[in-house]
């Protein structure tokens, strides 16, 4: 490519952030549409999670299956293969008028969106030195909290404004407009097929057979089911249970999405400074009483709903980000980009069979209140205080990293 397209490592960075916001609006806007769509498709609470299921399965199996090839193409005709891929099942989203359909376009848009995401991750880590990669992670990585505070909002207000599959087309619109940015301006990367095909075989076999490597995968696998049991039927209990208003259920996520923005840097910070493991510990108990006191509330004011769905923002979410450290740091520099590949198909298939569970034990009544979402309460608080337990194994490797040398 001429350089005179090329942007800056900052720009490109935005660019990479982008793309990561519309998969991660693409799969949040399913949820908080979950009473809309279970009234205009006419489903219940299970078919409606195995819907959101749908999503966190496929990219969960077809990453894992795609991880020991991935290394093996120019990441920039990869990423722009599989980000078309993705935008075509978001139209097919919008399209969909049944539920059979648009759990089919879930499957398609997670296949193909799920690639798309490790493959940004690992083109961060191939652009960035490693004296930046930090920061440059944290810039990509900041596309979740703007997606929670600004597009889930959005996305709530035009299904509401005008019906739910217009978020679909918003997203794909949005795409289609990413996937050209990225096909002027991202540059071909090619510099890890240096290596011969051997050698990245044996890097992964490695991966494989490293038990910290499996003690941390548990962690993330538990810590995420123990987070996305509740998550998938959230806005309808909040809606049918707690008497929220529908039209105002954005705030929810507007002011959940703005507090972490805030409050995930100091998280970060006080889990380098006092311990990683003594501030998720605070952030699981903390949070798994804000999970009891809304899974246990009677019908609350809208304020007192605000209030404790933006303390489930800060804390039940929260937990990621010393959980993400703990992550990063339990393989060698030489295994972590495989690893994080593995990590973030662990992280799908947890959502997708904590969605699942959810799906099965909660039902609705004839009042249209949904029955047994307290045991997703207690399923959550006991899948995360475990997670903490099985990530007291986890072995991190905190070394200093040397200068870096860019010959």
């Amino acid at each position: 490519m001429p350089s005179s397209f090329r942007l800056s490592e900052r720009s490109l960075l935005f660019l990479l952030a982008a793309v990561q916001f519309t998969h991660i609006m693409d799969f949040m806007v399913m949820m908080p549409m979950g009473p809309q769509l279970m009234r205009e498709l006419s489903i219940g609470p299970e078919t409606f999670s195995g819907m959101v299921a749908a999503y966190t399965f496929s990219a969960g199996i077809v990453g894992l299956l795609a991880a020991p090839f991935m290394d093996r193409f120019d990441r920039r005709k990869l990423l722009l293969f599989c980000y078309a891929g993705f935008i075509v099942g978001t139209v097919a989203c919008g399209l969909a008028h049944t539920a059979e359909a648009l759990t089919q376009a879930r499957i398609v848009c997670g296949a193909f969106g799920g690639v798309s995401g490790a493959l940004v991750m690992a083109i961060v880590s191939d652009v960035v030195p490693p004296e930046r990669r930090a920061a440059g992670m944290g810039i990509v990585m900041t596309s979740f909290s703007v997606a929670a505070a600004l597009g889930v909002p959005l996305g709530l207000y035009l299904a509401n404004r005008f019906d739910w599959e217009t978020p679909f087309f918003v997203v794909a619109g949005a795409g289609v407009i990413a996937w050209l940015m990225l096909w002027f301006h991202l540059p071909p990367i090619r510099e890890h097929l240096n290596a011969s095909a051997a050698t990245r075989g044996a890097a992964f076999g490695a991966l494989l057979r490293n038990a910290n490597a499996g003690w941390a995968l548990l962690f993330i696998f538990l810590l995420v089911a123990g987070h996305m049991v509740m998550i998938p039927l959230l806005s309808p209990y909040l809606v049918h249970n707690l008497a929220f208003p529908e039209e105002h259920l954005f705030l929810i996520y507007l002011i959940g999405g703005l507090l972490t923005i805030i409050t995930s840097p100091i998280v970060g910070r006080l889990a380098d400074r006092l311990g990683r493991m003594r501030v998720l510990g605070v952030m699981i108990v903390v949070g798994a009483l804000v999970v009891l006191a809304i899974s246990h509330a009677p019908p609350l004011p809208m304020a007192g709903t605000l209030v404790l769905g933006g303390l489930f923002f800060i804390f039940a979410s929260g937990r990621f980000v010393p959980a993400q450290a703990i992550g990063s740091l339990a393989v060698p520099p030489s295994q972590r980009g495989a690893f994080m590949s593995l990590n973030t198909c662990v992280r799908d298939l947890a959502a997708g069979a904590a969605a699942t569970v959810a799906g099965m034990l909660v039902t609705t009544a004839p009042s249209g209140e949904l029955v047994h979402f307290n045991q997703l309460a207690y399923l959550a608080v006991g899948a995360s205080l475990v997670s903490y337990l099985v990530g007291t194994r986890v072995r991190t490797q905190d070394v200093i990293p040397s200068a870096y040398d860019p010959a």
